[in-house]
């Protein structure tokens, strides 16, 4: 008897050892972007994958091009983008995606939109409204807060591809003469933001939904022409050196869509990642509650995932199962 019960063991000793590391010894390196709504998203992946998958989860601070390549190196360094806005990801989603096949997406995406902003106090008092606006030398003045004799706006954050989007579309509608781009850290403006309502004094920025500035903040967005098939052509530098030059969008942004994206050797390696990742289906109106917690009320972010995850047992259920 004891010798059959030792061989039993055994088996099954080698049955686990042939089936690869358990999730509990893995570790997903989830990327954590500089925007709250990624960040938040993030935690609540990894709330998912600590919580109810019994798996372990890090979130790792690291910008789009080295989280997409970590990805595609496919060695657990970074295991996943959460907040995948395109056409704005469009270079990296066709290299990475479509091109070399070495990461995958969530089925369903959210909807989000990107647009430039200013106070509806100014909008009010100054009647600044569409793009044609910005070409009027006192609306320009107005924005000219170091007297160079040009406009300031914020097109984003350093290294985000809108940001980019932001200097080619001022150029196509011809008010590159007349603006320049200026480009801090989304902490940094929102501070100035902050600021800026307080005192009442005029704001250009480049910002998306969902997020919670929305909630905080009175904006409105300027008008821009409609989007039309052809109005847009968009190159990165990476594609070209006269990038800015060579592009065209003189038109409205479509409404992104929004994806997770993960490394396929996730299915391998932590299958019940893989599939909770491909089946998360994230809502706008929830992610905003994310962002004002994290973003606006600076609760931790840790709390407000696990918090939120308890309280939504059904949705997290169909995640994991599908």
């Amino acid at each position: 008897m004891k010798t059959l019960l030792k061989s039993t063991l055994a088996g099954a000793v080698m049955t686990v050892v042939a089936s690869g590391p358990s999730l509990a010894e893995e570790t997903i390196a989830i990327g954590e972007l500089s925007w709250d709504g990624a960040r938040a998203i993030g935690y609540v992946m990894k709330g998912v994958i600590e919580l109810k998958l019994g798996g372990k989860a890090e979130m790792k601070k690291a910008e789009a091009a080295v989280i997409f390549a970590g990805m595609d190196k496919g060695d657990g360094g970074l295991d996943v983008y959460t907040d995948v806005w395109m056409p704005n990801q469009g270079e990296k989603w066709a290299t990475y995606i479509d091109e070399r096949g070495t990461v995958d997406h969530n089925t369903t995406p959210y909807q989000g939109t990107q647009r430039i902003f200013i106070p509806k106090y100014v909008q009010e008092e100054y009647g600044v409204r569409t793009i044609e606006d910005l070409k009027k030398d006192e609306v320009v003045e107005m924005f000219d807060s170091d007297g160079n004799g040009k406009g300031e706006y914020w097109p984003g954050a350093p290294g985000w591809n809108s940001t980019n989007m932001w200097m080619i579309k001022f150029r196509s509608y011809g008010l590159d003469a007349k603006w320049e781009a200026v480009s801090i850290d989304d902490a940094i403006f929102k501070a100035q933001l902050n600021s800026a309502y307080k005192k009442k004094e005029p704001m250009l920025f480049y910002y998306w939904t969902p997020e919670w500035l929305h909630a905080a903040y009175d904006i409105v967005p300027i008008e821009e022409p409609a989007f039309t098939e052809g109005c847009m052509e968009v190159y990165q530098p990476k594609d070209r050196e006269d990038w800015l030059e060579a592009s065209t969008f003189n038109c409205a942004s479509e409404n992104a869509q929004v994806w997770v994206a993960f490394s396929k050797s996730l299915y391998e390696r932590a299958p019940k990642v893989a599939k909770f990742l491909k089946n998360i289906q994230l809502d706008p109106d929830t992610v905003n509650g994310w962002i004002l917690a994290v973003g606006r009320d600076k609760l931790d972010p840790q709390d407000v995932a696990e918090e939120w995850i308890e309280e939504n047992p059904e949705i997290v259920e169909k995640w994991i199962n599908g």
